[in-house]
């Protein structure tokens, strides 16, 4: 399963999310910046369809909210199909 986190360093949500990331011991999730990368903003609005973060694209599909994120992180542990 294909794990992205749309995010930026300065969003207190997003940082509660990579902390939890950072503390769970997760290495499967990419995280993608869209204050660093034009690309990851393009990729957020076209296929999240706002600029909302965090966002967890899985597979593709947009997941928002940072306590939804990490509640659907618990529920899929690495490794899990």
């Amino acid at each position: 399963m294909k794990l992205q986190l749309y995010m930026f360093e300065t969003c207190p949500f997003c940082r509660k999310v990579i902390n939890y990331i950072k503390e769970s011991g997760r290495m499967d999730v990419e995280f993608c910046d869209i204050h660093k990368s034009d690309d990851n903003k393009k990729t957020l609005l076209e296929i999240g369809g706002k600029e909302q973060v965090p966002c967890l694209f899985t597979d593709g599909k947009p997941l928002y909210e940072s306590e939804d994120i990490i509640t659907w992180l618990k529920e899929h542990p690495v490794g899990d199909k």
